[in-house]
């Protein structure tokens, strides 16, 4: 008897399905590994309305007023007796002098709650020159506001208001971690309407628009107008990543570059002006200038980065810590110092008296120094201010090479010249036009105190140090230069023609 051959075992597989299971648990793999990685970009929400609904409450408009006074009144020319034009004049006078008298001026800005006891943060402009504030919330309560403190650096400041409940909050984010292309939201003031949401992306990260020593804006195409100054920026966590501060506008209105002043400078500044009612700033106490490719050459650094001490202030903390013109602080506090305009920010950050390392290129060779930063005092411009801008007898030596005449600093110098009787170093009697020291801007007056960071104090110090360099086969040589504006280092292209 025939027996009917066994059905098939219902937990077999077959080898093309095990390999379709396979390849399809590879690819989900690889697509969660590339969307982890950013590899694929974020698609466009399909709403902002949930995240407004939540946000708009933490936001407010700020009111202010202010007294304008007027000019002083003019007086009535004196008329003959009977004159024609008497109530002409006196009329036209009376109205004048009416316009002239102080009067009350209102402005309107944004702001947002950042804490439930009633802290609210805004622009400083915003505020400034305000008799009186006032803080509208979302549902048009008006409470008058306290100011608790500002910060013209950063342009910001923070406000207090009572209320008898728990005020909603706008939670500070990290803008440190938002990208270019990112989705945001701004909400505020414009031209006085009240609560209104724009969205649009960021656009650009690092935005110096010379505004202060510490700028470091987001750019923004989400529209910002008149009266959304003090808003925030917030990202699709709802939370707030900048504060909205400027905008370019050649029409007075939004063409789509803003700029916030980001949270990883503004979180800082709030919390100190929330608990001590001002900003404690470090200070170095150097005047700093940009390195450039030239300058790197000369000092045998690898690329044109950090920034370079072109002169330190007496008895600042520079000083102390044995810091000297001519090094470049290339990290400060465990941050790297990419360019020069960045260490005024970083030596800010650092709590005052507080001692941190810094690394410094000198002599053809990093080294580290231990530095107690000091306190910013309001009078000092600048945490680490700029070097002054660059300007365009003895027996005179030609120093061949740069396309410069220099002579021993004599009486009759001084006085052609009207040179300081301190003066030091070697003086600059003649430049080439044609040159590349008058690329550099040397003029005759200026005197040469350093070459490649050595002291020098007769023309054949300078001779001898440009051949040095020429030997060396430097493609420059760094000078420091003193005049009436003060020091600063100049690289300067060696002519082997």
């Amino acid at each position: 008897m025939k027996y009917p051959r066994a059905a098939a075992r219902t937990d077999a597989v077959s080898p093309a399905v095990l390999w379709t299971v396979r390849l399809t648990a590879l690819l989900v793999a690889v697509a969660i590994a590339l969307q982890a990685s950013g590899a694929f970009a974020k698609g466009a929400p399909e709403s902002f309305s949930d995240l407004a609904k939540k946000l708009l409450p933490t936001v407010v408009n700020v009111s202010t007023t202010q007294t304008i006074e007027g000019r002083p009144a003019q007086e009535m020319p004196q008329l003959p007796p009977g004159s024609p034009f008497e109530d002409f004049f006196k009329d036209f006078f009376d109205r004048n002098n009416n316009q002239q008298r102080p009067r009350k001026a209102t402005s309107l800005g944004s702001g947002f709650i950042v804490d439930e006891k009633g802290y609210v943060v805004t622009n400083n402009h915003v505020i400034q020159d305000a008799d009186e504030i006032w803080v509208i919330l979302h549902d048009d309560t008006r409470l008058k506001a306290k100011l608790v403190g500002r910060d013209t650096k950063t342009d910001l400041a923070v406000l207090k208001v009572e209320y008898k409940d728990p005020l909603p909050i706008a939670p500070l984010g990290d803008s440190n971690v938002e990208q270019i292309g990112d989705w945001v939201i701004a909400i505020g003031n414009p031209f006085g309407l009240g609560g209104t949401v724009t969205a649009g992306i960021i656009s650009a990260r690092g935005r110096d628009i010379n505004s202060g020593p510490y700028d470091d804006y987001l750019q923004t195409d989400a529209s910002i107008n008149r009266g959304n100054s003090g808003g925030p920026m917030f990202n699709m966590a709802g939370e707030v990543i900048g504060i909205n501060t400027a905008i370019f506008s050649p029409t007075g209105g939004s063409v789509g570059i803003g700029f916030a002043i980001p949270t990883s400078t503004a979180t800082p500044v709030i919390k100190q002006l929330i608990k001590n009612g001002e900003v404690r700033r470090g200070w170095l106490g150097v005047h700093i200038q940009s390195v450039t490719d030239e300058i790197a050459e000369s000092l045998g650094l690898k690329d044109a980065k950090g920034a370079m001490i072109a002169s330190v202030v007496e008895g600042g903390p520079a000083a102390s810590a044995d810091l000297k013109a001519g090094d470049v602080v290339l990290q400060f506090g465990g941050v790297d110092v990419l360019e020069m305009r960045r260490l005024p920010k970083i030596v800010a950050d650092v709590e005052p008296d507080t001692t941190v390392e810094a690394v410094i290129w000198r002599d053809g060779k990093k080294k580290t120094m231990k530095v107690k930063v000091g306190a910013l005092k309001d009078t000092t411009a600048e945490v680490a201010a700029t070097a002054p801008a660059k300007q365009g007898g003895g027996t005179e030596t030609s120093i061949d090479g740069i396309g410069i005449k220099v002579a021993k600093i004599t009486d009759a110098m001084r006085q052609r010249f009207k040179i300081d009787q301190n003066a030091k170093g070697v003086l600059v009697t003649d430049v080439d036009a044609d040159g590349p020291a008058a690329e550099k801007g040397l003029q005759p007056g200026d005197r040469i105190i350093q070459v490649s960071q050595s002291d020098v104090a007769t023309p054949a110090d300078v001779s001898r140090k440009v051949d040095e360099a020429k030997s060396q086969g430097r493609k420059s040589v760094l000078l420091r230069v003193e005049n009436s504006q003060g020091l600063r280092f100049v690289a300067i292209r060696i002519d082997k023609s």
